[in-house]
């Protein structure tokens, strides 16, 4: 009997649905549905009592998948050991990052983290919405903001200043705002999540808080292309700083307002359960952690941002 196939039980006991097992196995529906009859074959009973809509453990599932469960979890910890004892660093990691972190920041890192480590595999999903872990084909995710999930496992990996921003040929054209009131006369490049378009913008100055709704010919929901509008002169921006880092530090786009705050977020990694919190995950966690302090170190060096919004 293969692991491989238990694995597969093992899906399709949590989802009560073959096909939702296969996603997230990221296997076809018939392979999973092969590996079911290979075991119960091997069992010489039915594990499933399966209908046209339906799918529920039979008496003999209710009773076999706990201890299959439990004997899984022994195997991976004993083979994790032995790795531990041996200092081997491998496996495959199957990671959700946002897509303009992702593509522009996180993925030259992932290639110098796979370069240390060999015998690490990536498997990358790019989506700024949050990820479903019992749905989507993924073990771990980098998100912007704290785990609203309690049932998750979440490792901080720093806070991220946000910025307002905008090309010099923009602000040569519009004027440049010395106020967050000044910025309803210009046009905000605005982001969207969840059909929820975010055209309020939050600030705060010596403990005053600021509100201003932006006016807007352009919003997405891919973070991406806020940037692309935003270095292509098409309006201001508020995004995170590590999103435009190499657009602030080589000078295509300039910050604004420097005396007011933009409200803050936090950059997480998350994963759904204690048993995806391998050394991979935790030595991933940690080239993550210096390589954004080192972006930070630059941003602040070059008077970007203050050190008090960073440390």
């Amino acid at each position: 009997m293969l692991l491989e196939d238990l694995n597969v039980i093992l899906k399709v006991a949590e989802f009560r649905s073959i096909t939702a097992a296969a996603e997230s196995l990221d296997m076809r529906t018939a392979t999973a549905s092969a590996a079911i009859k290979r075991v119960e074959r091997a069992l010489g009973v039915e594990l499933f009592i399966r209908t046209t809509r339906h799918l529920r453990l039979s008496v003999a599932g209710e009773r076999y998948i706990p201890n299959c469960e439990q004997a899984l979890q022994m195997l991976n910890i004993a083979k994790q050991n032995v790795k531990d004892d041996l200092e081997i660093i491998d496996g495959e990691l199957r990671i959700s990052i946002p897509s303009d972190l992702g593509r522009n920041i996180i993925l030259p890192w992932l290639d110098e983290f796979m370069e240390s480590h060999t015998g690490i595999t990536v498997k990358l999903h790019i989506s700024d919405s949050n990820i479903d872990f019992y749905r989507d084909p993924v073990d771990i995710a980098l998100r912007y903001g704290s785990p609203s999930d309690t049932n998750l496992y979440g490792f901080k990996i720093c806070d991220v200043p946000r910025v307002v921003c905008a090309t010099e040929e923009y602000l040569e054209h519009h004027g440049t705002p010395k106020h967050p009131n000044e910025l309803t006369t210009h046009n905000g490049l605005l982001y969207q999540l969840h059909d929820i378009i975010h055209d309020v913008w939050e600030f705060t100055h010596q403990s005053e808080s600021i509100k201003v709704k932006m006016q807007s010919n352009r919003s997405s929901n891919d973070a991406e292309l806020v940037r692309r509008w935003c270095t292509s002169g098409k309006g201001v921006a508020t995004k995170s700083s590590l999103d435009m880092s190499h657009d602030l530090l080589s000078e295509q786009v300039v910050p604004l307002l420097s005396e007011f705050v933009p409200k803050p977020t936090e950059l997480w990694l998350v994963c759904p359960s204690r048993q995806t919190i391998t050394p991979a995950v935790r030595l991933l966690r940690e080239h993550l952690k210096i390589k954004c302090s080192n972006v930070f170190s630059q941003l602040i060096n070059k008077g970007i941002l203050a050190k008090a919004d960073v440390y």
